[in-house]
Formats: structure tokens, sequence, C-alpha cells
């Protein structure tokens, strides 16, 4: 681990003694007490509970905390690894000492504790805990007189609880009475000093910069049997401590050493250079307490840096379970607050804003129910005793989950362990998901708990329930016995009895080889350990196979790249995205954007200069190796799941390294110590002499050896100092650099005082506004950026996935914000919440102004739409497909984003003041006035996008919309006899066809969500005198985003005017009101392409005809080979302004006799009608015949096209026609086929003049080349194009 390089190489840095100090008495701990009194402050009032005293104290005195301190602690100080006093007493006794009297239970426990230092190195802690007698009579009378004055003032009493913190603290109170027939015997009688013995918790501990854990366990096991033991140890104590502290080596890597204990020798061994790192805590017990499937989910919870809390009554449960997700973490490591314990005086952390791994210790008999936590918007709660998770809503899958899960049970199935144990994960409902069948509750499982924990807890290896009652079954039952016995003289085998049994016995059969049944036991941990690690590890070597091609190693040198560090792309992450498989991208997208992703990828960078990482060394090792054996071109990414190959090899490591030791070290042995030292009382862990144990020896080996290390390790120091930056320098950078707030990634625990509450808090705010500052900047960038490059054409190239991703982390940044500093915590959502505040009627403000969008020339006829605060909320609640509060406040923050409202929003929900100070402590971050306003004009700069976020998510919901119908009153007669009807479409569905109400031009209707609007179809049905209508343009509105779509038309609908059209197919773009330059908006998306208006005045040159060709089909093109999220309407390229249709009407127009004297006016439609005439009479009178086969059918394609298209029941008029016959023949690669045929046709010479292009030979055959390039791929017509047709 990190501690381990920097540090010389002894096992064990330091033996320490906590317990209770003799001299000082009982002490109540006035750490947890304070943190309730800072917790419970209000904004002005005082505090609602004073610190506890022992008086005051409602608590039975056995129950209360009293302080514990260091007794002893040898060697005084190790320089490279100073002694945090204030941390190791918290973690050596998290609850503070734990008195017991001879009616209660005193076996002794084990627990192991880490150390994560603000530079993020660890130092490890293994602690055993047993109760020793309490012989101070000063402290027997103390508890005696406390028992006294607790019997006399023992009437309840209930104080509210203050905060969300507070109720958390009391709930965890609530119940810890270690026997229930103990506690109500206390009670009746408590402690009598006359009648009773007192015992006190005691602890040993041994802090070692590597985390081995058995080792460790049994050396501090062997020496508390030393003290209780009848017989004395062959030799005092101080032998030992002074063996394992001085004269035991670590091991080197990829070597065993063993040492010894008092009673029996330790064997520990260490990985090598290019295997996984060392990981001593048995992962199966992790897997057996939770079950694959839900530690499957956690873990990728953790990859995700959700905020993960594990609760257990048992410490060594906590760390087991959260050190052995972290492993399983290979090549990334969790670059957050990491407490795996979480001590009794430090739950104001659980406030923090930031991603956290933490462990709480859960009283027996506390209902998961009554735990109340500050924020749980992103929270994964995992009940580790119960065997259940809670998830967060809405996050992605870890990639071939179920062959993961199936490789993962396979494995543990080889070592006799079930992998189903644990109940199915509850997720909280996520919007548009059917709530199936409802999860049962804590309460109701809780009654089977007792139970299932004897049966499959697994703690020494058990089989799961069905496995372990099939075995009784066979056990107990005579006949089946005899029956199998039979079976296996007749040489038949039962299999799946065998396996069971197999699975029963792995654990009965040790002493193998002359290891005791410990050592079979620790060789089994281990080999599964590495076995399950391998797994997660070969899935990332596959996922990440090819990362270092997308890394951008752009920076000369080491200075220039951590001085620009924030402002580089260090990752092409869409190339990244865009070279996976599809089920890969919604987990992938999100992982990419995580702290230990990007430190991944700046270590990757700085290897450069610098000494590779140990975790990329491996990881990078075994790419290179996958290369060697499976050579495949990174283009073709296939979802397929690779197996671990290498399992038994991993496995064969480490026996080969505990079966044949390669080092010894110095057996313990009788120290300088004087005549009568080293003596104590059975039963009692003595003072040891602190002056033989302060110092180590100088003449054995390896103590030079660790001279020579930290001589080498000096001189390379000096040398890096001397060629790259100054080390001050370099550290600011990477601070600043790595991370928002890798300063405060490991809170310290020791100092507790106000003002370094206060500081932290300080830190909180910061990081959250630079993380503010981060992710609307990401968000800009990821959406202009690609405009930019793409300015001819309105559509984002951002994946819809990216986008999502982004949106969700600033959805989890606003729940961050809004849960920081909570007084008082109501639901699952913080901010859903203060919205309510906000909407109950008597918080309603007079000020609570509706905004109205101004009105610019295009709205002259579209009423404004009224915005404000409370009539999004009303929106977001009418919507029945949403079930929590966590995805209400998700759709809103979409909704007003999606409308540029979110910063206006925010700003009016904060504008009341007396309700923020009514629901936040001083510290919180939406109390910081100038914060508060730099976050709120980041937000504001994600008005210069569009997103329709919103839109895009809940498709299935009922939107209201409003048309408009604007006829060029000037003209024509505003009011028709005729009925006039319309469709809108979109890119999720169409409304069907509606009646509009006679001379009327407005109507509202109600649709199921149809996405982006495309087009338009607007008709009437020709009757009465009146029937001809020309229209300037009709406006559609989404009444819920307030998008409004503009349709220009511009031509008459009419039989007998214009081409006699009664129905167009009008294609939308979406307007920008006027005044929302006002509202912050700098800049906008280019405008999308709409329907092409009435002839064009300005007769375009023949050379701006072929390049409006080439570029249209460009356009269709570049549309295709963009990912199929991304791409769009093709409805605009087809048939909108700039499109196809629109530059083949030009060319078909260029040099055409359309004007008639004194008749009507000649359509390009009309050209084609008799050109499709001539042909058919020439085949009737078999000119045709002779013609090629090909070319006979392509004419009579042609033919049966235009026929049909003039048969259909729509009245689509002349340039409707022509648009269509276009559409169909692009389609159905037709266009180049057909022109030839036209340009034979004799009539070319009567209705063309010779200058037409359509008579220029090599023009023609141009133009036939560019279209044939769109063949390539498949284009699909919209609905509203070609109803009617059937081709």
């Amino acid at each position: 681990m990190s501690g381990s390089s920097a540090a010389p190489c002894r096992f064990a840095h330091y033996f320490a003694i906590c317990g209770i100090d003799t001299e000082t008495g009982l002490e109540p701990d006035e750490l947890a007490g304070m943190i309730s009194l800072l917790q419970s402050e209000k904004a002005q009032s005082p505090p609602q509970r004073d610190l506890p005293s022992p008086t005051e104290n409602t608590q039975s005195p056995l129950k209360r905390t009293f302080k514990s301190k260091v007794l002893a602690r040898y060697p005084q100080n190790v320089e490279w690894n100073p002694f945090d006093q204030d941390a190791v007493n918290m973690l050596c006794m998290p609850k503070g000492l734990s008195f017991r009297t001879q009616a209660d239970q005193r076996d002794p426990q084990f627990h192991s504790f880490i150390i994560t230092r603000e530079d993020g190195s660890r130092t490890y802690g293994f602690v055993h805990t047993f109760y020793e007698e309490v012989t101070s009579p000063q402290i027997c009378s103390a508890m005696h007189t406390l028992y006294q004055m607790h019997n006399a003032e023992s009437t309840p009493s209930s104080s509210s609880s203050s905060s969300s913190m507070d109720s958390l603290a009391s709930s965890l109170d609530e119940a810890d009475s270690p026997t229930s027939s103990s506690s109500s015997s206390r009670r009746a009688g408590g402690y009598d000093s006359s009648r009773d013995t007192l015992y006190v918790s005691k602890a040993l501990c041994l802090i070692t910069p590597m985390p081995f854990m058995h080792a460790c366990r049994r050396f501090l096991s062997q020496l508390h049997r030393a003290v209780t033991a009848d017989v004395a140890p062959p030799l005092p104590l101080e032998s030992y401590v002074h063996n394992i502290l001085y004269e035991v080596p670590l091991p080197a890597p990829g070597r065993s050493l063993k040492f010894h204990g008092v009673y029996e020798p330790i064997v520990c061994q260490r990985p090598g250079l290019g295997e996984l790192q060392l990981a001593d805590f048995p992962l199966a017990e992790a897997f057996t307490l939770l079950g694959a499937e839900n530690l499957v989910q956690v873990f990728t919870c953790t990859l995700l840096e959700m905020q993960i809390l594990l609760y257990s009554h048992d410490y060594q449960r906590l760390m087991t379970v959260a050190e052995g997700i972290t492993t399983l973490l290979f090549p990334f490591q969790w670059q957050h607050v990491y407490v795996p314990i979480l001590p009794a005086s430090l739950l104001h952390f659980l406030d923090a804003p930031v991603p956290y791994l933490m462990g709480l210790q859960s009283k027996e008999g506390t209902d998961r129910s009554k735990l109340e936590l500050p924020q749980e918007a992103n929270l994964c709660f995992v009940d580790v005793d119960n065997h259940y998770i809670e998830l967060p809503e809405d996050f992605p899958q870890f990639p071939n989950k179920t062959e993961l899960i199936q490789e993962l049970s396979e494995v543990l199935l080889s070592f006799g362990l079930s992998a189903n144990t644990g109940a199915p994960p509850r997720t909280r409902t996520s919007p548009g998901s059917t709530p199936g069948s409802t999860p049962s509750t804590p309460g109701r499982e809780r009654k089977t708990v007792a139970l299932r924990q004897l049966e499959d807890d697994g703690r020494n290896g058990n089989l799961a329930v069905e496995e372990l009652a099939v075995l009784e079954l066979l056990q107990g039952n005579a006949t089946l016995e005899r029956l199998q016995a039979l079976t296996k003289r007749t040489g038949v085998t039962v299999a799946r009895v065998d396996a069971l049994r197999a699975g029963v016995k792995a654990q009965g059969t040790e002493g193998q080889g002359g290891r005791t049944a410990a050592e079979e036991e620790e060789l089994r941990n281990a080999k599964l350990n590495v076995q399950l690690r391998e797994v997660f590890a070969s899935r990332f070597t596959t996922m990440f196979a090819d990362y270092e091609a997308f890394v951008i190693q752009s920076a000369p040198d080491l200075e220039s790249w951590l001085t620009n560090r924030e402002q580089m792309h260090n990752f092409d992450k869409a190339s990244f995205l865009s070279d996976q498989p599809e089920p890969y991208l919604p987990f992938l997208s999100h992982f990419i954007e995580t702290q230990m992703f990007a430190t991944f990828v700046d270590n990757k960078i700085m290897s450069q200069w610098e000494e590779k990482e140990p975790l990329l060394r491996v990881f990078d090792a075994r790419i290179d190796k996958a290369r060697l054996y499976n050579v495949r071109a990174p283009s073709h990414r296939s979802s397929s799941y690779q197996r671990c190959s290498i399992l038994k090899e991993s496995a064969q490591a480490i026996e080969q390294r505990l079966m044949k030791i390669d080092h010894t070290a110095i057996h313990p042995h009788l120290l300088d110590m004087k005549i009568g030292q080293g003596k104590y009382a059975q039963g009692f862990f003595p003072k040891l002499q602190a002056d033989v144990l302060n110092a180590g020896p100088t003449n054995n080996k390896w103590s030079h050896r660790t001279a020579t290390a930290q001589r080498r390790k000096d001189r390379h120091r000096q040398q890096t100092e001397h060629l790259a930056l100054d080390n001050d320098l370099k550290e600011k950078y990477m601070q600043e650099a790595r991370s928002l707030g890798k300063n405060l990634r490991q809170p310290k625990l020791s100092d507790l005082s106000p003002a370094v509450i206060a500081q932290t808090n300080w830190k909180f705010v910061e990081g959250l506004l630079k993380e503010c500052r981060m992710k609307t900047k990401r968000m800009l960038v990821e959406k202009m950026g690609r405009e930019a490059v793409e300015l001819g054409h309105g559509e984002a190239n951002i994946t819809g996935l990216e986008e999502n991703t982004l949106i969700a982390s600033l959805c989890d940044l606003l729940e961050r914000i809004w849960s920081h500093g909570l007084q008082v915590k109501q639901g699952k959502s913080a901010l859903w919440s203060h919205l309510l505040h906000y909407q109950s009627p008597g918080n309603t403000h007079t000020h609570t102004h509706t905004h109205t969008r101004r009105k610019s020339d295009c709205f002259l006829a579209m009423p404004s739409l009224r915005v404000f605060l409370i009539q999004d909320m009303r929106h977001i609640q009418s919507m029945s497909e949403i079930k929590t509060d966590v995805g209400r406040a998700r759709a809103w923050i979409r909704l007003s984003l999606e409308k540029k409202l979110l910063s206006q929003h925010l700003k009016q929900l904060l504008s009341r003041q007396a309700l923020t100070k009514k629901l936040y402590k001083r510290y919180a971050f939406l109390r910081c006035e100038e914060e508060k306003e730099q976050f709120l004009f980041h937000l504001l700069s994600l008005n210069a996008v569009d997103y329709f976020c919103f839109t895009s998510v809940f498709t299935t919901i009922m939107i209201p919309y409003r048309v408009v119908i604007i006829p060029i009153k000037k003209l024509s007669n505003a009011m028709t006899t005729s009925n006039p009807w319309v469709c809108v479409s979109g890119e999720l569905g169409d409304s069907g066809i509606m009646q509009i109400p006679k001379n009327v031009l407005e109507m509202t209707f109600d649709c199921q969500n149809l996405g982006k609007l495309t087009t338009v179809q607007l008709g009437h049905d020709n009757a009465g005198l009146l029937a001809k209508w020309l229209v300037d343009c009709v406006m559609v509105r989404n009444e819920i985003t307030g998008h409004t779509y503009r349709f220009p038309c511009g031509r008459w609908l009419g039989k007998g005017v214009d081409d006699g059209s009664l129905e167009r197919v009008l294609i939308g773009e979406l307007v920008v009101p006027s005044g929302e330059e006002d509202s912050g908006r700098g800049c906008r998306t280019p405008p999308l392409q709409r329907s092409p208006s009435q002839t064009r005045r300005i007769k375009p040159t023949s050379a701006q005809i072929q390049e409006a060709i080439g570029e249209s089909v460009n356009n269709i093109i570049k549309h295709f080979h963009k990912p199929e999220k991304e791409r769009g309407s093709l409805t605009v390229l087809l048939c909108g302004e700039n499109s196809l249709v629109a530059a083949l009407e030009q060319f078909f127009h260029h040099g055409f006799k359309s004007a008639r004297l004194f008749q009507k006016t000649v359509f390009v439609w009309d050209f084609v009608e008799k050109a499709v005439a001539y042909m058919e009479s020439a085949d009737q009178m078999g000119d045709l015949q002779e013609t090629a086969e090909p070319l006979g059918m392509t004419c009579q394609s042609l033919c049966h096209y235009v026929n049909s298209i003039n048969s259909t029941p729509r009245n689509i008029g002349k340039d409707g026609k022509f648009q269509l016959l276009v559409c169909l023949g692009a389609r159905d690669r037709l266009l180049p086929q057909w022109l030839p045929l036209l340009v034979e046709c004799p009539l070319i010479l009567r209705m063309y003049e010779d200058t037409a292009l359509l008579r220029d030979r090599s023009t023609v055959s141009t133009l036939i080349g560019v279209l044939e390039t769109i063949h390539d791929f498949p284009i699909t017509l919209e609905a509203s194009l070609v109803k009617g047709i059937d081709l």
C-alpha cells in the first residue's frame, strides 16, 4: 500500500495500550457532547441541550461514554510515521471505555482500523480488546456513587432532537444492552461495589505500514493469552513486543516471512511486484455477508463515487467490507473521505457534502427506519448484519454484471461457499419505472435475521440455507445414508451430495502437510482473496485495454503540465466512448467523469517524468501481456464476456510462498532488563519497561538495510528536488491539480475544537463552489465546443449519453449543496424539501412575481407564457410517473435547465432569507452570501446553450400544446369558409389530425410528449365560397417547457391558386424570444432549417445551384456518420430550407420556361408528368422495346411512382408532389437512375432553354455521381411526408 513504499522495512511501527487512566479517574467523554452541542445550534437560538454531565445523564452509568487514554506506546516516535495519539485512541476505542460486571459477557474482541493521512497514504492499526478487573477503589466507588445518583433521579425525560444529526446520535444510543437479561438485572440492582466486580475494557494495538491482518491478530491474541494463562510465558512480554517492533522485518515483495509469537510461529507473505497488492482482509466474509450481487452493486456505487455508508454492530465487519471493496478497485484508488470506522464523536462527518466511504456502528435492536441521515439522494446504504443494501436512484449497472456474478459465484463455490446470501438490493423507484413488488420492510426482515445469521452468515464458510438443509436431511436420515452407501458400492455417484459434502468438509480437513488449522484457514482465505480480486482485475484489463491510446500527452515537461492541469484535456472521452460496445456506455460515461479515473490518467501522464505508480505499473504490464496473447483491432470492440484465465496461477503463487518460507526472523530473546522487572499478576496486562522498548538494537543485519534504504531515499529526494520543482510548490500544484479538494479528502480525526470544525466546513463550501465551476464549464465546453465546429447544422455533437451523465452529476451536486448544514432533514431530497417549504401557503410572499417573456414580432399572435417557480413545481407534481422526492427534484432541475431558468428559479428560492435561516445552520453553503452569488452566476452561464434534457427523458408524459395559425392578412381573407385541420409531428410521434374550429386561429390540445417538433401538416377541405387561404406561418408551443416552434409557409392553400395544394407539410424552427438576451443568453444555437418560403426572388447562378446540391448531400452524409442518438431530424435535411429537395428544385427550375403569357404558371411537376405520359405512350407504341432491360425497368419504376403520387387521396399540390418524388427516390435509391430518363425525353427541348443545367450532359452526370453517394445510407421518411402513399 501507499504507506509501505515510504516507510523503512519494519513490520510494525508502534505497539500501544489504551484503557482507563487510574490517575484521572472516570471522565465523561466531552467530545461526543460537544459535537451534539455544535450540531444542535440553531440560527440564533441558544443550544437546546447542554453537555452531558455525569449527574444529568439519563443513561445508566455502565452505558455512558467515558474517556479512554493511550496509556503507553513504544517507541515514543518514529520519524517517518509520527504517532497520532488522538486518532489512535479514538479508533482503538471508538465508543470510549466500556464497563461490565461479572454478570455480562466479556469475550475479547478484535478489530482493525486505518488512518488515512491528508496526502492519501495509509497506516493500519490492529486492536485486541479485552476486559480487565478494575482494582482502583476510587473508580469503583465513583461508579457506585453514579449508580446511586442515577437510581435516585431515574425519572424518564425526553428532549426533542434538534437536528438530523442529533436524531442520528440518539437513534444510535437507543439500545446498547449487551444482553437483555443482564440489562434488566442491572436496572434492578445496577452496580454495587460491595456485591459486584467491575471490569473495564483495555486495548492492545499494533500499528503497521501494511495490512498484515491475520499475523497481527494472532500475535495480539497470543500476547493476551500469555497474561491470562495459569503458567507464565517463557520470556517476559517485553521480549515479544521488542521482537516484533525491531527484529521482524517486512517481507520483501514476492517473499514469505516466519516470526515467533509467544506460543506459536506466525507466517505472512507479500505479493511480488507484478501481482495485485497485499490485501489480507477476508473477501470471503464480505461476499458471504452481502451476497455476490449486492457486493457488485456496492462496488459499482464506489466506482461512481457515490456516498457509501456501511452499517454494522461489529467494527471488524465494517473494516472487512470497506477494505474488501476498495481492494477490488484495482487499478483505481478511492480518492475521497475514507473512514471505515466512524467514532461516535465524529458523526458530523456524515454531513460532508462530498463522496465518502464510511462505516457506522449500529446498536443491537436499532431499526434502520429510525436512522436519519443528513442526505440520502445519492447514498448507498449497506446494512452489513442484515445482508441488505439500499441503492441510489438511476445509477447504471456494471458491464456484464450477470456474467461477472456468475464467475464470482463459481469461484466461491469452488471453496465451498455460497454467493446467494443477501437480500435483493432495494432501489428507490426511479421516474417512469413501475414499482414492482414492494420490498419488505426492515422491521419484517429483522424477525428472520437471527435465524438467517445462524444459517448463512458464513463467518466459518457455512453454505447457504438450502444446501445446509439438504445436508442435514442426508446426515439425519438412516435410510438415505444406506441408499447412498449402496449407490457408491454399485459405482453410481450422487454428484450433488458429494459436492455439498466437499463444501462442508473443506473447512474440516485441516492439518495437511503439518500445518495448523489456523494456517490452513489462512492459506484458504489468501487463495480465495486473490482469485476473487483477479476476476475483477481481469474485467478492468478487458474494458480499458486500449485506454493509453486516448490519453492526451500534450505538455513538454512536468512543471508546465502541473501549472496548466486544470485547463487541459487529458483524456479523449468522446473517442474513447465511441470505441466501446453499446451496453458498456451508460456505466463508462459516468465512470470516466470520476475523480479516481482522472487521478489514474494523471498518474499515467506523470509516469513519463516520474517513476510509475505501483498499481499503474502492474496494470500496464497486464495489458501488455494480454496484447501479446490476443492481438485484436481496437475498433472491433465486443461486449462478450471474457473470463479470467489466471486464477490457478495466482493461487499457486501464494501457496508456494506459504509452503516454502523464504525468511525467518530472529527469535524473541531475553533483553537487558534489571532483576525483578518483567513480572506481573495473572489477568492484568502489566506496565511494560519503556527503557528497553523505546530503542531498537543497533547490530542486526537488516537494521543496516533500513539505514541504507533511508540513505538511498534521502539521496533520491535531494535529486528530485534538484531536478524538478521546489517540493512545496509542486505539492501546491498537485493539490490544486489533482482534485476538487484533496485537501479535504481525509479530515483529521484528532483536534475537534469548534475552530477546526468551522475550518473543515469552510473547506467544504470552497470545494462545492469549485466543483460547481468545473461542472458548469465542462457542460458548456461539451455543448459549445462541438457546436462551433458545425455552425452550418444546428445539432451539437455531444452524445445524449454524455449530456445525460453531466446533467445527472449536476443534479447530484445540487443535492449535496442543499444537504450541507441542514437543520432538520425531511424526506430524501433536501432540494425538493426546500421547494415544498417555499410552496407551502404559510410561506407565500407578495413578491412571488411572475415573469412574462417579452414579446417579439413573431410572438404577436402567441399569448405570452407566464413563468414562475411554483408553476414549474406543479407541472412536476402532476407527473404520476415520478414516485420519489429525489426523482421530482431531478425532474424539476431538468425542466428549469431546459427553460433556461435554473439560476433564476434558485435565486428566487433563496431570496426568502427567513426560510433559508430556518432550514439551514450558520455554516451551510446556502448561507455563505458571496459563494452563493458565485454559484448562481456559474449556473447562469448554462443559459448560453440549448438543453432538451426534460423533453428527451420524460417521453411518456402528457404535455399541453398551443397552436396559432398566422395568415397574411393584407393579401387574404383571414377567415375562410372551409374546414381547416392540423397535425403536429415530433421526434417521438404525432398528434393525429385535429379539426380547427371555424374562424378560430388558435387552439390548445393535450398529447403524449412529441419530443422536439419537426413538421406540421396544415390543410382544409375546400368547402364553401371562400375556400382559399394564404398562411404566413404556424406557431406551436410546448406549454410546460415554453419551447416555441415556427413553421413558415408563405403559400396559398386552395384549388386553382398557387400550385393547387389543399395541404402542406411545413418544417419547423425553434424560436428564441428576443427578451432572452437579457437573461444571460449571450449566444445561441444556430436555428434549425425550416420550410422553404415562397418561390425565391433572386435567381441563383448555375455555380450556386451546384454548390447547394453538394452541400445538401454532404449534410445528409454527415448526419449518418454521427452516433444514432446525436443525429437530429433527417426531414430537415431532405425538405428544409437548404435541403436536398430545395437544391434539386433550383436545379430543375434553371432555364425552365415556366411563365406563359395569358396562361397558368407551369410547374416542374408538369414537366415530370408530361415526361411520364410520353414514356408510357412510347412504351405502348413499342419504342422502348429495343432499350436495354435495366433502362426499361427504371422507366417503369418512374411511371409507377409518379402515378402513385398523382392518385394519392391527399391534395398536396404540384410542389408537394415533386418533394415527395425526390424523397421517395432518395429513400429507394432511384434518383440517379431517373435523371437520364428525364434528360433523354424530347419534351425537354420544348420546356427548357438551351442554357438550362438539365440540358448540360456533363453537369447531369456530375449530379448523378453526387446523388449516388447517399446510396450507402438507410433513409427513412417521417410518416407525415409519406402519408397515403403505399410504395
